[in-house]
């Protein structure tokens, strides 16, 4: 009796995932790359830099490869400007910082063959935290955090201007 419940349970689950499938859901974050891009080559003077690291993540999760040069690829995305930095917001009575701003600014185009698909676009995001002079080695790694998801945002608008090709 158990088998039998066992393989009602896995066409269920098969119907489930044909219906869900074929109606055009697709998971929050998902991106699915227009048809023909394949194979993206990301050009950036720093490739190890979060955005650069998230961006390479971001296509290998919408099942793109990462190709090795432009000439293998079906798109280029070109990442001109690629930095980050904090600015001090406010400060106590006694001038020490007590808020910072975060900022990640990207400027990037992507070329698809010969032609360009997207002229060049500048794209920021800021985030701001407060900050205490007891706690100096949780404000490095709350930096780290929030530049990190910074990136991982920025590369998932760079994603979906690619989708929309």
């Amino acid at each position: 009796m158990s088998g039998a419940r066992a393989r009602i349970v896995a066409l269920l689950a098969v119907a489930l995932a044909l219906a869900v499938g074929g109606c055009g859901f697709r998971m929050q974050g998902a991106t699915a790359l227009p048809p023909g891009i394949e194979n993206v080559y990301v050009s950036a003077r720093d490739e190890l830099s979060p955005f650069a690291v998230e961006l390479r993540r971001a296509l290998d999760d919408a099942g793109a490869a990462v190709a090795p040069s432009a000439d293998e690829a079906d798109a280029v995305i070109r990442v001109t400007h690629d930095r980050t930095g904090r600015r001090v917001l406010s400060v106590s009575a006694r001038n020490t910082p007590q808020e910072y701003e975060l900022f990640y600014a990207v400027e990037f185009s992507i070329a698809r063959g010969d032609e360009q698909a997207v002229k060049p676009q500048a794209i920021e995001l800021t985030r701001s935290y407060s900050f205490s002079e007891s706690d100096l080695l949780a404000r490095d790694r709350e930096e780290n955090i929030l530049r990190e998801a910074m990136a991982r945002d920025l590369a998932g608008l760079v994603l979906r201007r690619l989708e929309s090709l």
